[in-house]
């Protein structure tokens, strides 16, 4: 019998638990999970040539980040599905409102570092019900972004100082596979 590198075989221990993460080890092989197994659903939320992203000061980057809407789902109610808090999310956050929302599946944005996991959900028939910004203390800025403008938009923000989250990749890509310059 070999060893296992991955140190599948041996127990999970939790070394610090905090109220939404955990640091847990397995064998040779620390990593974060989110506590309770709860998981986050993002929107893609794209129609009439537009995209919704939102802006918020992200606590670990120590600076404004750029992202898709997204939110946790089942933090504030026990049995929720990725649908019912994308849908949720998605008008806390940025105001508009979705009459179809569809899962597109789930990923995992750093799976060596961390087991969370969230739903790709992709909205559609978009109406704006409100002005979003999220929950107090969030601070979310709402853009609607042309997507023939994104790739200057990411830049802008950039040079402004702001992250740029990975799932952005979803709508940069092919223009990053066109000139491989990036936005």
């Amino acid at each position: 019998m070999t060893d296992d590198p991955f140190d599948r075989d041996k127990p999970v221990e939790t070394m610090w638990a905090g109220r939404w993460l955990d640091m847990k080890r397995r064998g040779r092989w620390e990593y974060v999970s989110r506590t309770g197994n709860i998981h986050a659903a993002v929107i893609l939320a794209v129609e009439d040539g537009h995209v919704l992203l939102v802006e918020q000061y992200r606590v670990p980057l120590g600076r404004n980040c750029i992202e898709l809407p997204a939110g946790l789902v089942g933090d504030e109610t026990e049995g929720e599905n990725p649908v019912e808090a994308a849908r949720r999310e998605l008008e806390e956050e940025t105001g508009w409102r979705a009459a179809v929302m569809e899962p597109v599946g789930e990923f995992w944005s750093s799976p060596g570092m961390a087991s969370e996991g969230f739903t790709l959900m992709r909205a559609s028939g978009l109406t704006q019900v409100g002005p979003g910004g999220g929950v107090a203390g969030e601070g979310i800025t709402v853009h609607r972004v042309a997507l023939d403008a994104l790739p200057a938009f990411v830049a802008t923000k950039r040079a402004e100082g702001c992250g740029v989250d990975v799932k952005l990749l979803t709508l940069l890509g092919a223009a990053l596979l066109r000139d491989g310059s990036p936005p």
